[in-house]
């Protein structure tokens, strides 16, 4: 099967969160609580995706507020944080979401993401991912994590589906 072809069948964008979601850097306050940057153009992408009928999700090993906060911002089912193993905790986004791994582009960076890579429909990266993610991924996208990868990622999907011409349309016309 061809990565257009996979894209296709997709309706949930499961993503982990530090290299993905962010750049990987973690911030610390000096109260000693975790920030996270995350990029408005990635957030987009994931508002645009809901509008046009798709589904996002997050599954990161650590757990944290600020990524609680942020997918509840945008909507994203299903959140799950804490989960050290990624291959059960994709198992448990397929449960929850009660969707085929084959609808389900997951999408990481390093090597505790080669589990859900290798079980869902379609395995994307960012640009600067690990060498073994890469090798393990349909889709290597240009834009590195934090940066506007899953914004990239969003469009090609769009695409591939097409509903891209359409959004485009409806944000041309919203006041």
């Amino acid at each position: 099967m061809t990565e257009a072809q996979r894209a296709q069948k997709i309706r949930l964008i499961l993503c982990d969160v530090d290299g993905v979601l962010t750049d990987g850097g973690l911030y610390y306050g000096a109260d000693g609580e975790l920030l996270k940057r995350f990029n408005v153009k990635d957030g987009h992408g994931l508002v645009m995706w809901r509008l046009a009928g798709g589904r996002s999700g997050v599954l990161t090993a650590r757990r944290s507020a600020a990524v609680e906060k942020r997918a509840a911002e945008l909507q994203m089912s299903p959140v799950l944080t804490g989960h050290r193993d990624k291959r059960a905790g994709f198992q448990l986004a397929v449960e929850q979401s009660g969707l085929a791994p084959s609808a389900i582009c997951y999408v990481g960076d390093e090597l505790n993401d080669l589990g859900p890579l290798q079980l869902c429909g379609l395995a994307a990266c960012p640009a600067d991912a690990v060498p073994e993610v890469k090798q393990a991924c349909h889709l290597v996208l240009d834009a590195p994590g934090g940066h506007g990868a899953i914004r990239e990622l969003v469009e090609h999907l769009m695409r591939a589906q097409g509903t891209w011409t359409a959004m485009v349309e409806r944000m041309r016309s919203a006041t």
